[in-house]
């Protein structure tokens, strides 16, 4: 069954979809502020208690773990100011996720401030429905147990569980609230390289909005109306017979964004069990590789930031993993391209070195993106 959790390459300061902390089973003691006077129970310890959903809350009042003034209530009773209110806070599964997991972790770089890692494919990076253990927040907390003390075990930005790749987990919450901004102001720098279906004609930028697919709220899709705003840049390295390598970078970080625009631009990536397409016409050798790589071919592969604590700019990478490198072997060598090139680092010097003198009037590919 093809997991739906959008666990990806969006940044937490962009979407708020997960609630944020652990809990213990304890009981909190609070007093309504006269400013809360007027609106429902359930709304004013949706506020009172921001760590919490509001249908969590919701549950607590309605199974009598809540009382006002020592007496049940209920969700729709209205508050006044200057009440009393005691919350019995009960265990669920949600909290049980955050428990440390000793698991191997690819750290690129650590100090006191950061921790750069390289996410394999198949790792989830956040407890959600379906996947409540062995997710990087559960090795990190292993890793370094003081993330217990930072929200979301200091992870400030997510990649999907099937794609690779480089990011950045802040140690404490300066840290963190400085990344955030980071994202916000559109600062981090995030390169991927991916394959896509098809020749992909000419480097651009693709400029819509990313919401969720009308038709399949568990997908997400370009839309005209409602969505936000979400800018890809592509640059094409090389092209083969049937597919392109290509490398984006992120201006936004939308759920999906990467998959969704590369298949709004006819060019899915190939693998995407979601957004990419089974029947795209390629060789049987191609699409054996394909079918073996049971993932998006996708990899976070140069990450850039203004480091917290120093204040430098740092930038890291991370090679192409072997999967996505055996697939790009059959591809080049496929199409006649030069087999002797034995690992990426050499790969992706000739391709700094090479001139690309393509004409994209030689390709009748409809694309949505404009040149830069």
């Amino acid at each position: 069954m093809q997991n739906t959790s959008f666990d990806n390459e969006a940044d937490y300061s962009d979407d708020s979809e997960f609630s944020a902390a652990p809990e213990s089973e304890s009981c909190v003691k609070l007093a309504v502020p006269v400013a809360l006077a007027g609106i429902r129970l359930d709304a004013a310890l949706a506020k009172l208690m921001p760590d919490y959903s509001r249908s969590r809350i919701t549950g607590w009042i309605k199974e009598g773990s809540v009382t006002v003034n020592g007496k049940g209530a209920q969700p729709k009773d209205k508050m006044i100011g200057g009440e009393f209110i005691t919350v019995e806070v009960k265990p669920s599964e949600e909290n049980q996720a955050f428990t440390p997991e000793t698991m191997p972790l690819d750290i690129v770089y650590e100090d006191d401030t950061v921790i750069v890692l390289n996410k394999p494919a198949g790792l989830v990076v956040h407890p959600a429905a379906g996947n409540w253990t062995g997710t990087l927040l559960n090795g990190l907390l292993a890793h370094c147990p003081a993330l217990s003390q930072i929200p979301r075990a200091g992870i400030v930005h997510r990649l999907d569980k099937d794609t690779s790749g480089l990011m950045v987990v802040a140690k404490t919450l300066p840290a963190q609230n400085s990344l955030v901004q980071q994202l916000q102001e559109r600062t981090v720098k995030r390169i991927y390289r991916a394959v896509s279906d098809g020749i992909v004609p000419f480097d651009g930028k693709i400029d819509t909005l990313i919401g969720r697919d009308p038709h399949n709220r568990l997908k997400m899709a370009v839309v005209k109306f409602g969505g936000k705003p979400a800018v890809t840049h592509v640059k094409v390295l090389e092209r083969y017979k049937a597919h392109s390598y290509i490398e984006c970078s992120l201006e936004t970080g939308r759920t999906h964004q990467i998959r969704v625009h590369m298949r709004e631009a006819n060019h899915p990536l190939a693998g995407d069990p979601v957004y990419g397409n089974p029947r795209h016409p390629c060789s049987d050798t191609v699409k054996e590789t394909v079918k073996g790589l049971a993932r998006q071919a996708l990899h976070a592969y140069r990450l850039s930031f203004v480091h917290p604590q120093s204040g430098e700019t740092v930038s890291f990478e991370a090679p192409i993993p072997q999967d996505m490198y055996h697939l790009l072997s059959v591809l080049r060598l496929e199409a006649g391209l030069d087999s002797s090139l034995s690992n990426e680092e050499t790969w992706q010097a000739k391709l700094d070195a090479d001139d690309d003198d393509w004409n994209e009037d030689d390709y009748d590919v409809e694309v949505i993106y404009v040149r830069d």
